[in-house]
């Protein structure tokens, strides 16, 4: 009778081992997953003060500019050997259809016109019909509106934000690439509410 005992205690005490083995290994694959999903996400950045994460990162200075294509006005599409051979800056923001997102584009416009060999793409996840008609009614012809409405340059250049209200959209960035299209300054801006460091911008056109 004993010997039958000690064999049944044994045999649970495998059991209860078993499912705490089993159960270790499931915690470890959970937080495993956790932690893979956090990496896939690049920069933390604010919304109001509430921290929200970029999927990837920006490009690294010195590393080449990626190639993409995003839509212009006219439903075209354009990518980066389209301004080859030229100083090209990066103008990344959520929607035209927000005051601090305006403003960039009016600045650049403005600041645009005194820049030699250089292209400033203004660019959003904003319909390029809106963008035409902001464009229009703000009298903005000094910079390019493109769309990214149907491509991945989001993903591509680490600035699609990845969770909150604004997930999809595109966080408030700035990238200039030389006419040898490799990166030679990036700004991922910190809160969304607040406009870009111009005056650094434009110092990194040579």
């Amino acid at each position: 009778m004993k010997n039958i005992l000690a064999s049944f205690s044994a045999a649970l005490l495998l059991i209860a081992c078993q499912s705490a083995t089993e159960s270790e290994n499931t915690n470890h694959q959970e937080n495993t997953n956790q932690e893979e999903e956090h990496q896939n996400f690049g920069t933390t950045v604010t919304m109001g003060g509430e921290p929200v994460q970029t999927i990837g990162k920006l490009p690294e200075v010195g590393s080449q500019a990626i190639d993409f294509s995003l839509a212009d006005k006219d439903m075209g599409d354009k990518s980066l050997s389209d301004f080859a051979g030229k100083n090209i800056i990066l103008n990344i923001f959520p929607s035209v259809d927000t005051k601090v997102c305006s403003e960039s584009v009016r600045t650049f416009n403005e600041k645009a016109a005194n820049l030699n060999n250089t292209a400033v793409l203004c660019i959003s996840k904003d319909l390029p019909f809106a963008q035409e008609r902001f464009c229009g009614a703000e009298g903005i012809e000094n910079v390019t509106m493109l769309s990214d409405f149907r491509s991945d340059f989001g993903e591509k250049y680490g600035v699609e934000i990845g969770e909150g209200p604004m997930k999809g959209l595109l966080s408030r960035a700035v990238v200039v690439i030389d006419p040898e299209g490799k990166v030679v300054y990036e700004e991922q801006v910190t809160e969304l509410s607040h406009e870009p460091d111009y005056t650094a911008a434009l110092e990194a056109v040579k």
